[in-house]
C-alpha cells in the first residue's frame, strides 16, 4: 500500500513538472523544474530496483547536465522578445505538425496491447546468476550482446556534440587578438638578464617614475545668504 501510494505521488509531481518545464515563460523555471523531474524519475527508478539508473540520473543528468543547462541560460543574454516575433508566422506549421504527432500516438495507443506473459513478469528482474548485482547484471549484458549498439550510440552523441559546436562557432573579428604559437615559440630577439645590485632601485636601469601632474588649488566659493555674503575663508555676512 506504501509502495503504491509512493509511486502515484512521485509519478504525479514527474508529470506535473514535466509539464512546467514546457509551459514555463522563464527558462530558468523550467530548468528547475527538470532538475525536480529527474529527481522523482530517479525515485521511480529506484522503486523498481534500477537502483543504477536512478544513480545516473542524479548523479550525471542532475549534477552535470541540467547544472549545465542552468549556467548557460543564465550566462547567454537571450532577447526572447525577438524570438517570440516570429511566433505567429510558424504557428500554421507547428499546429499541423502537432496534429500529425498527436494521430502517431493515437494509432500507437490503440494498437498497444499487454504480451500474454507481462503479468507474470517481475518488475524487479532477477540475474541468471544470483552473485550478481543489478548493476553488474546490466554492465554484462551492454557491454558483451549490445556493446556495438552502445558504440553505435556514443558516435551519435559524438556527431551531434560537433555539429552543434560548428553551428555555433563564430568567425571573429579583423582586429580580435588571437594566440600565435609559432610566434611565441620561436623568438627573434633574445632576452638580455641585466643583474641589479640590491637597493639599487630601478634608476640604474634609466627606468623613472612619471612625475604625477599637480593638483588645482581649490577656489574660493561665494554663498549668496539672505543677509549678505558668506566666504569660504572665514569672511563676513
Amino acid at each position: 500500500m506504501i509502495a503504491a501510494l509512493a509511486f502515484y505521488i512521485f509519478a504525479a509531481i514527474l508529470i506535473a513538472s514535466a509539464v512546467m518545464v514546457v509551459t514555463s515563460r522563464n527558462p530558468v523555471h523550467s530548468v528547475l523544474f527538470l532538475i525536480l523531474a529527474f529527481f522523482n524519475a530517479a525515485a521511480l527508478f529506484l522503486m523498481a530496483g534500477a537502483e543504477f539508473l536512478a544513480m545516473i540520473l542524479v548523479i550525471v543528468y542532475v549534477g552535470a547536465v541540467a547544472v549545465l543547462f542552468l549556467f548557460i541560460v543564465m550566462m547567454l543574454d537571450i532577447d526572447f522578445v525577438q524570438l517570440r516575433q516570429g511566433f505567429q508566422r510558424y504557428a500554421p506549421v507547428g499546429a499541423v505538425i502537432g496534429a500529425i504527432l498527436f494521430l502517431e500516438l493515437l494509432f500507437v495507443f490503440g494498437a498497444w496491447q499487454f504480451a500474454p506473459d507481462a503479468a507474470a513478469l517481475r518488475v524487479n528482474a532477477i540475474p541468471a546468476d544470483p552473485s550478481l548485482t543489478n548493476t553488474e547484471a546490466l554492465g554484462l549484458l551492454v557491454y558483451t550482446e549490445y556493446v556495438y549498439l552502445f558504440q553505435v550510440a556514443g558516435l551519435i552523441l559524438l556527431v551531434a556534440m560537433i555539429g552543434a559546436i560548428v553551428l555555433t562557432l563564430r568567425d571573429k573579428p579583423a582586429n580580435s587578438k588571437r594566440q600565435d604559437i609559432a610566434t611565441q615559440v620561436a623568438r627573434g630577439e633574445a632576452v638580455v638578464l641585466t643583474q641589479v645590485p640590491s637597493r639599487a632601485g630601478l634608476s640604474t636601469l634609466g627606468i623613472t617614475r612619471r612625475k604625477l601632474p599637480e593638483q588645482p588649488k581649490p577656489r574660493q566659493v561665494a554663498h549668496h545668504g539672505g543677509h549678505g555674503h558668506e566666504h569660504e575663508n572665514g569672511g563676513h555676512h
